[in-house]
Order: structure tokens, then sequence, then C-alpha cells
């Protein structure tokens, strides 16, 4: 059967689930609880409303722009995502190979499969990291050293996750959980999905978390990993640790997961170059409030002091507009883009953003604006 071409995020979250054992599937398609969180975050961008314009000189629309001091072909990067290279060859190293192509940033997971030094290799621009902050600084700190040695200039804390939130997706499949029946649950996964298992498993292989291999002897065995990952959520740290992440840390520093007004202005006190407005997708807090909605009050909370980017439920370049036009200067994605790469690898990541690419520059052709920098609030429908 000849299979219709993948254009929206949809298709490509269809093809990833025929692709990927059911536990990966749902490790990056779930969220927290019984999900309102991850329903709202996608519901909140279809609300915004834009207002359309006729006969504006819209013959030169560029939607290149700047990030953090980066040039960008469009206001958007890869959000960090754990063990993304488990749903396809080598995932992390596609992805920046395709992130490069485009000219967006990408950001590479403390949790990914390709360490630091391998995605520096298949680079061709600096890429950013994320950090989760563990128990042990002695390893926060070797991290830090190692992905500034791999020309990382960004780096991005995420402050959201003390520990992690119920996904109830992963302990009802096996990916959560310790014994005999997640191991055969997964088991049972894999085989139906021989395509996954040879491609990525053995191909692609070994499967361990590269950044981490030096530091921690479980990296090896991902199992394993998770239980002590989790044990080494730190959830004393408080905004007046991050003292210590700045003064280690000489490049631009992101907190990413501020959802609160009194946060963001914490955070910019703090020392943060950067804000992104998150909820971790939807697989934190359940019963948070959704990004788009609560974007505009964080922006204006810190003015000018501070670059705002969102994440959160962002399916379209449509959604890129929204998300400008309410004040981010800019979007991270997360499972647009995994499911992309789980889909078709580099080659459909790269379709994936060249068609949102296109997607934005009509919606700004639409709405009489040619520049990123002219998109605001006066695009907005509010009647």
């Amino acid at each position: 059967m000849i299979r219709t071409v993948p254009v929206s995020v949809e298709d490509h979250r269809a093809s990833a689930q025929r692709r990927l054992p059911r536990f990966l599937f749902d490790y990056i398609d779930g969220g927290a609880g019984a999900e309102q969180t991850l329903a709202a975050n996608a519901a909140a961008w279809s609300q915004v409303r834009l207002r359309q314009r006729v006969l504006v000189d819209v013959g030169g629309v560029d939607t290149s722009t700047s990030l953090l001091g980066e040039p960008c072909a469009q206001p958007l990067l890869l959000a960090p995502v754990g063990l993304a290279g488990m749903m396809a060859r080598r995932g992390e190293v596609q992805a920046v190979r395709a992130a490069n192509a485009a000219r967006v940033p990408f950001t590479l997971s403390t949790v990914g499969l390709c360490g630091l030094d391998e995605v520096a290799a298949a680079a061709s621009a600096p890429f950013w990291f994320q950090l989760y902050w563990l128990r042990d600084r002695g390893i926060v700190q070797a991290l830090l050293d190692r992905a500034h040695a791999a020309g990382c200039k960004t780096l991005v804390f995420t402050v959201d996750l003390p520990l992690a939130g119920m996904r109830l997706r992963d302990l009802r499949n096996g990916m959560a959980g310790a014994g005999l029946r997640p191991k055969l649950l997964k088991a049972a996964q894999l085989l139906a999905r021989p395509g996954w298992l040879w491609d990525v498993a053995v191909r692609g292989g070994p499967l361990r978390l590269g950044s981490l291999e030096t530091h921690v002897p479980t990296a090896r065995d991902l199992d394993a990993f998770r239980s002590f990952i989790d044990a080494q959520f730190d959830p004393t740290v408080t905004f007046a640790d991050l003292a210590w992440l700045r003064a280690r840390w000489p490049g631009t520093l992101v907190l990413k997961g501020i959802l609160d007004a009194d946060d963001a202005r914490s955070a910019v006190a703090a020392g943060a170059d950067a804000l992104v407005v998150s909820n971790h997708g939807g697989r934190q807090l359940d019963g948070a409030v959704a990004t788009a909605a609560r974007l505009p009050a964080i922006v204006a909370a810190v003015g000018d002091r501070s670059t705002v980017l969102v994440d959160g439920g962002v399916r379209s370049g449509v959604d890129v507009f929204r998300a400008l036009a309410l004040g981010a200067r800019g979007v991270m994605i997360g499972r647009p883009w995994v499911f992309a790469l789980a889909a078709a690898g580099e080659r459909g990541l790269g379709a994936l953003l060249a068609h949102w690419r296109r997607e934005l520059a009509t919606t700004m052709a639409l709405a009489g604006v040619t520049r990123i920098d002219a998109i605001g609030a006066q695009h907005l429908d509010h009647d």
C-alpha cells in the first residue's frame, strides 16, 4: 500500500507509532496523570486568533531571526528530549545534522544516548546542552566542563523536575517500574517491532547514555540508569543555588520550566539570560496551566531584562506565529521533531522543519507582516 506523504505533526506521529515499540512511543507521546495539561497545551494555541490583513505588500517575507545571538532560519529550536537516540538509529546525531542543515539550534539532553563528543563530531554548528541538576555536584561540574569543551555556548537548565511526574503510560507498559513483569512487557513490545530492533538496537547500538557513561557505572544499563537518575534528582535545589551554576558556566544560561511570573522575576534576578515558559510538555504537574495562556504574563513580568522562549503544544508554523504575537522571541519543539525523526530519520526531520518554515512564511504573508521582529500583539484578533 502506498501511504500518503507525511506533512503535519500528526502524520509523523502516526508513522512513528507504527515503527516504535509501544513503551517508547508512549514515553514520547504521553504526559503526567490524566494528561489534562498535555491536552490543554495544544488546545490553548488553537484559541489564539490572528488578524487577517489584505492588500499589504508581502513580497519579501523573511523568517530569519536571531536567538540568543545565533542566526536562525526561523525562530525555532529543537528542545532537549531524553532518550531521543532510541527513537532512531543514533537519533541525536541525525537530529543535530538536520537542525544544522535547517539552520536552527539543537539542544542535547543530559540523558541523550549520543554523548557530547559524538554529537560535537557530527555537528557543523554549535549546539546547546541541557542540564539536569543531580545531587552529585561533581558530575554536574564534569558535564559543564565537557559541554563547554565540546563547543556549547548555551546551557539549558531544566528547573521543573525536582522529581519525575506520575506518567501513567510508562507504568502501564513497563517503561517504568522494576521486576519481571515490566521486563516481559517491554520484551513483547520489542518483538512486535523487528524493524526497530534491527535498525536501532542492533545497527545503532550500543544503547547507553553517552554523556554520563564515564560518570555513572549504570549508564550502560538503561533500566538501572533510570533508577539511579530518579534517585539523583535533587528536590532541595532553590534559586539560591543558581549562584553556583552561574559562576561555573561561562556562556548563556537558560532556565527551562518557568510557569509563574514571580518565578520568572526570580530567575532573572539570579542571572538567567533567557527563560523557557514550559510545563515540561505536560509531563510533570498535571493540572498546570497551558503555556500559551501564561506566556503574556511572564513576558510582561520580565520585560526586556531577559529573552523569553516557549514550548508545549506547538504543532505548526501557525503556532510559532501565535507564540511570537504573544511576546515570545522563539519556540522550542520536542514531540514534533522526535515523531519526524522516528518516522523517517534525518530526512523526515528536515522535511518537517522545511514545512514549518513555509507555513510560518505563509502565515506572515496572510497576516500582512514580512519580518519576524515586526510580529506582535497587533496581529492578534481580540474581537
